[in-house]
């Protein structure tokens, strides 16, 4: 008798033991928060404003997911509260790296448009030279910097690219400009009587 009470107890130890181990549920809450503050983080443009906080907050979702996979619950739950918490990080220092290239791209849009006036000025000295060239690049840079304002809200990196071209524009025709400022004029030609 007192062997079947003690096998008794055991049986119910074991089998609340069993419930207990068999009840751990995913943490799906923490998961879906956690998916929800990535997304929003890649909206705003984390993974290319602010990559490293980015990568960071990737490792910790991929190691969450790796836990759920082993089943093991509260290590992916922590994990989830951890990546969601270094998404939201993220997505605030995107806004901040957006906002530091948009004002580098600004900077450089009132350099070039300076640079440009600059060279108009010079181009109207060697303007019947090099006519039909200074056309084609005065067109050019024109639509080019009208693009570069409008990327710059929408797309500042492309905007950084255009205007690292349209710079290539002005520094080639400056060039230009001073080869022919320092080359020595031409003797006049002279009339046959």
């Amino acid at each position: 008798m007192r062997h079947f009470k003690y096998a008794v107890s055991f049986m119910m130890v074991f089998a609340l033991a069993v419930v207990f181990i068999g009840c751990a549920k995913p943490p799906e809450a923490e998961k879906s928060a956690a998916k929800t503050a990535m997304d929003a983080a890649i909206a705003a443009g984390a993974d290319k404003y602010a990559a490293d906080d980015f990568s960071a907050a990737k490792n910790l979702w991929d190691t969450s997911e790796g836990k759920m996979n082993e089943k093991k619950y509260e290590e992916a739950k922590q994990g989830y509260v951890n990546a969601k918490a270094a998404f939201e990080k993220a997505a605030a220092s995107a806004a901040a790296g957006k906002k530091a290239i948009t004002d580098e791209v600004n900077a450089a849009v009132a350099g070039l448009e300076e640079g440009w006036k600059n060279l108009e000025a010079s181009a109207k000295n060697v303007e019947k030279k090099m006519k039909d060239a200074w056309e084609a690049d005065t067109k050019t840079f024109e639509d080019g910097l009208k693009a570069t304002k409008d990327m710059i809200a929408t797309d500042p990196e492309g905007a950084k690219a255009q205007a690292d071209d349209l710079k290539a524009i002005i520094d080639r025709w400056d060039t230009a400009f001073k080869e022919l400022a320092a080359a020595p004029a031409r003797p006049a030609k002279k009339e046959k009587k």
